[in-house]
C-alpha cells in the first residue's frame, strides 16, 4: 500500500502557500513602494512650493519698497504666476482686491500666505535678512540723484584700476541707493584697508575726494540723515536720551548696508544697556521718513493655479481601489499557481509509479513536456537504460571472471590429479608450469582488488616528486627480457625536465600494464617506443607500438573491464582484460587521463596526460 503523503507535503499546497506568500510580499512591498515614493515626491514638491512662496514675497517686498503704491502690479504679479504656476492674489487689509493672477470671479483662499509690508519683513532677500524689519530695498529719500551716482562710480572705478594694477582682484557693488562699494576678493581683513588707503593717493587724489568719498554721504544722504535725525530725536529725548550730533551712515566689512539698519546712533551721557532703546528710536523714525516712499501693506493669497490635477489624497474610494488591485493580483497568482502545480505534478506522479516497480520490470515514464519535469523524466529514463546496462555488465563480468579463474584453475586441477594417480612424475617443469598458472590466478586477483579499491574509493597513492624520464627507464627495463624474447625492439625517448607529483610504484604499474600490452601486440621485429615531454601545463607519457592496431569499433572499448579484440579469449595473444580499466583508474587517481589512438595497420599509441609538478630544490 502506498504511504499517504500529508497535505502540508504535498506539492500543490507548497506551490500555493509559497505562490500566496510571493503575492502578498509582492503586493506590500509595491504598496510600501508607492507610499514611500508618493510621500517623497510630495516632500520634494513642498519644498518646491515653499522655494517659490518665498522667491514670489521677496519680489512683492521689493516692488513695494520701490514703488509708493501698488499701481502697476498686475503685470509682476502676472509674470510670477507664469513663472511660479502659482496663483497669486493681493488685498488690501479689509480685503479690497489689489492684484490677482486669476480671473475675478474665482474665489480667494480662506487664509492669506503672508504680509507685504517692506517696513515690517523679515523676508530673507540677496540683501541678507533686516533684524530691523525694514526690507533694504526701502531707501527712500537716501536714493541717489544721478550726477552723485555717476560721481562715485568713477571714483570706484579708478579704485578699482588700482587694486588690479597691485594685483588685488576686486569687485564694484552697489547698495539699493546706487551707491559704489569697491569689495577686494581674496584677501584678509586688515589688506583691504590698507590697500584703499594706499589706492586712494595712487592717483594723486586727496583721500577725502578718492577712496573716502565712497565712505562719506553725498548731499542727498546728508539731506536725509538730516531729517531722519529730527524724526528720531523726539524718541530719544522723552526717553532721557539724545544724540549729541547727527546720525551717519556705517556699512559691515563688505560694503553692504549692516545687519543693524545702516545707522549708528551717537550718543553722550547714556549708558551701554540702553543702545537697544537707541536703535528701536531710530528705526520708528527710519519707518515714518519711508512711509511716503513705499507702497502700503498688503495680504498675499497664493494658491494651486491653473493645475488640474488633484492633490495625493489617501481617500475611501483609493483605499478600495488598492485593496481591489491587491486581491485581483492574489487572486490570478493563486489561479495561475494551481494550473501549473497541476501539470508539475502530473508527471511527478508518473515518475513516482515508474520508480516504484519492480527493479527488474526497467519501467520508463512517459515525457509529455520539455520543462524540468519533461527533464527529469528523460533523466529517470537514462537512469534505467544505464541500470539495464550495468545489469548486463555485471552479468558480463560474473561471466568472464569465472572464465579467466577456470582456465588456470582447471590446468592446475588436471596436472594434480595426474601427478596423486601416478601418471606424471612431479619434475621442474610440470612444476614450473604449475607456478605459472598459480602466478596468472594471483594477477588476476590482484587486478581484481585494485578495481574494487578504485570502484569503493580507497585505492590510494603515495606521492611524492618523481622524474618522468625515470619512470620510463624503470618500466623500460623491467620488460627488456620480454621484449628480446618477442623480438620486439624497446626504445626510450624522454625529456630530462618533466617532472611528476606521482606514486612511482603505481606509476610503474600503469606504464608496465601499457607496455606488456604493446609487447604481445606487436609482431617480431617490430618496436615499443616508450617516451615522456612537456605539454604546457602537463606532462605526456607515451607508450607506442608497431602492431597492427584497433579498429575504429574496438577502439572506444579498450578501457572495459575484461574486454579484448580477440573474441575467442585467446591467452596466447591475450589477458585477463582488466590491465587497461586498472591504467584508467589510476590516472584517475592522480588527477591524469588515459587516452587511445590508433589506426588499423599503423599500431595503436596510448597516452598518459598528467599535471607538471616542479623540480625539486635540491635537483641542479
Amino acid at each position: 500500500m502506498k504511504p499517504r503523503i500529508p497535505w502540508r507535503k504535498r506539492l500543490l499546497v507548497r506551490l500555493l502557500f509559497t505562490s500566496v506568500l510571493i503575492a502578498l510580499c509582492s503586493v506590500a512591498a509595491t504598496a510600501w513602494l508607492a507610499v514611500t515614493t508618493t510621500t517623497s515626491a510630495l516632500e520634494e514638491e513642498q519644498g518646491q512650493d515653499l522655494a517659490a512662496d518665498n522667491r514670489i514675497l521677496a519680489e512683492l517686498s521689493g516692488y513695494a519698497a520701490d514703488h509708493p503704491d501698488w499701481t502697476g502690479v498686475q503685470h509682476t504679479v502676472r509674470a510670477l504666476a507664469a513663472k511660479t504656476g502659482r496663483r497669486i492674489a493681493l488685498t488690501t487689509a479689509d480685503r479690497t482686491l489689489i492684484a490677482d493672477s486669476a480671473s475675478h470671479d474665482t474665489p480667494l483662499p480662506p487664509r492669506p500666505a503672508a504680509a507685504v509690508d517692506p517696513l515690517h519683513t523679515d523676508t530673507y532677500t540677496e540683501f541678507g535678512a533686516q533684524l530691523s524689519g525694514i526690507d533694504p530695498r526701502a531707501v527712500g529719500p537716501f536714493r541717489l540723484t544721478g550726477p552723485e551716482r555717476e560721481k562715485l562710480d568713477s571714483v570706484a572705478k579708478r579704485e578699482q584700476e588700482c587694486f588690479d594694477q597691485v594685483g588685488a582682484r576686486s569687485t564694484v557693488q552697489h547698495t539699493p541707493s546706487g551707491r559704489p562699494h569697491v569689495v577686494v576678493d581674496e584677501a584678509t581683513d586688515a589688506a583691504p584697508l590698507y590697500l584703499k588707503a594706499k589706492c586712494g593717493a595712487a592717483f594723486g587724489l586727496p583721500t577725502a575726494e578718492a577712496s573716502d568719498a565712497l565712505d562719506f554721504p553725498t548731499a542727498t544722504e546728508t539731506k536725509a540723515l538730516s531729517a531722519l535725525t529730527d524724526l528720531a530725536r523726539p524718541c530719544l529725548r522723552a526717553r532721557d536720551m539724545d544724540l549729541g550730533g547727527s546720525l551717519s551712515l556705517t556699512y559691515d566689512t563688505t560694503g553692504r548696508n549692516p545687519v543693524s539698519g545702516g545707522f549708528l546712533v551717537t550718543k553722550k551721557g547714556v549708558k551701554q544697556e540702553s543702545d537697544q532703546t537707541a536703535k528701536n528710536c531710530v528705526t520708528n523714525a527710519r519707518r515714518t521718513q519711508l512711509e511716503p516712499y513705499v507702497a502700503p501693506a498688503a495680504e498675499l493669497f497664493l494658491g494651486i493655479g491653473d493645475q488640474t490635477a488633484p492633490r495625493f489624497d489617501m481617500s475611501p474610494a483609493n483605499k478600495a481601489r488598492i485593496v481591489g488591485a491587491a486581491g485581483l493580483v492574489l487572486a490570478v497568482t493563486v489561479a495561475v499557481t494551481a494550473v501549473v502545480a497541476m501539470r508539475l505534478v502530473r508527471p511527478l506522479r508518473a515518475l513516482t509509479a515508474a520508480a516504484q516497480q519492480p527493479p527488474e520490470l526497467h519501467v520508463r515514464a512517459p515525457v509529455r513536456t520539455r520543462d524540468e519535469t519533461g527533464l527529469l523524466a528523460e533523466a529517470f529514463n537514462d537512469l534505467t537504460e544505464r541500470r539495464e546496462r550495468l545489469e548486463e555488465q555485471r552479468k558480463a563480468m560474473v561471466s568472464d571472471i569465472a572464465h579467466e579463474l577456470r582456465s588456470p584453475l582447471t590446468n592446475i586441477r588436471g596436472w594434480l590429479e595426474v601427478t596423486r594417480d601416478g601418471l606424471v612424475d612431479p619434475d621442474p617443469a610440470l612444476l614450473g608450469s604449475l607456478h605459472e598458472e598459480a602466478l596468472v590466478l594471483q594477477r588476476i586477483i590482484d587486478d581484481l582488488q585494485d578495481l574494487a579499491a578504485a570502484d569503493a574509493g580507497t585505492l590510494r597513492v603515495h606521492r611524492e616528486p618523481v622524474r618522468a624520464a625515470d619512470l620510463i627507464d624503470q618500466a623500460a627495463a623491467a620488460h627488456r627480457v620480454a621484449a628480446d624474447a618477442a623480438g620486439v625492439t624497446l626504445l626510450t625517448d624522454t625529456d630530462g625536465t618533466a617532472w611528476l607529483d606521482a606514486d612511482p610504484v603505481r606509476m610503474r604499474q600503469a606504464i608496465g600494464n601499457l607496455v606488456s600490452n604493446a609487447i604481445r601486440h606487436t609482431p617480431a621485429d617490430g618496436s615499443v617506443t616508450l617516451s615522456a615531454r612537456h605539454d604546457g601545463d602537463d606532462v605526456v607519457l607515451t607508450v607506442t607500438d608497431t602492431g597492427p592496431g584497433i579498429s575504429a569499433d574496438d577502439l572506444t572499448h579498450v578501457f572495459e573491464r575484461f574486454w579484448r579484440a580477440e573474441k575467442s579469449r585467446s591467452r596466447r595473444t591475450g589477458g585477463s582484460g582488466l590491465g587497461l580499466p586498472i591504467v584508467r583508474h589510476l590516472l584517475a587517481a592522480h588527477d591524469g587521463a588515459a587516452e587511445a589512438r590508433s589506426e588499423p595497420g599503423k599500431g595503436a599509441e596510448f597516452t598518459l596526460r598528467l599535471p607538471a609538478a616542479p623540480a625539486p630544490a635540491d635537483v641542479s
